[in-house]
């Protein structure tokens, strides 16, 4: 019985054993142009200037803190929004009128932004600074119909443009 229960254990063992993918680590083109997107490097080794920079930016975007943390270099923040889209009401009308019920229509969405900062360049000189933004939209069953990533340029050039200018202005302490 002993020697049973041991073989079924090595078996059990050797059959949860599997290679990984030689290009398993590997980032595809596309997440390396989104990263490049999503990043940006200041000349300053003054990381805590820079998330306040970035933690007053969101504030004036509407979002909130969510949480934290600057000696991780860490800001998540979120806003919550609607998501009601015309064509999606007017499709729910046209099934209602039809005798098809009720139908789920997009109805809210929580937009999330996350800021990362970690010194880089010669001797940590330079902070990189890197936001993702992504949205969760509920339906009107309270069902999440989407969960997805911005993927924006004209969104990220934005958020960029305002931090440079809003570093500038911290620095000249204005």
């Amino acid at each position: 019985m002993k020697k049973i229960f041991t073989l079924l254990l090595v078996i059990f063992f050797v059959a949860g054993c599997q290679t990984i993918p030689k290009d398993a680590l590997t980032l595809s083109p596309e997440s390396l142009a989104e990263r490049q997107m999503q990043t940006r490097k200041y000349g300053t080794n003054n990381e805590a200037k820079i998330l306040a920079g970035c933690a007053g930016l969101l504030q004036d975007m509407g979002f909130n803190i969510d949480e934290s943390e600057t000696k991780l270099g860490l800001i998540a923040s979120s806003k919550m929004r609607s998501a009601e889209n015309a064509g999606q009401i007017v499709a729910a009308v046209l099934v209602a009128a039809l005798g098809g019920g009720a139908m789920p229509v997009d109805k809210e969405q929580k937009m999330r932004a996350c800021v990362v900062s970690r010194p880089t360049g010669e001797q940590g000189k330079d902070i990189a600074v890197r936001v993702t933004f992504q949205r969760i939209v509920w339906n009107t069953h309270g069902q999440v119909t989407k969960s997805e990533s911005i993927i924006d340029p004209a969104i990220y050039q934005e958020f960029f443009d305002k931090l440079s200018k809003a570093i500038f202005l911290e620095s000249q302490e204005i």
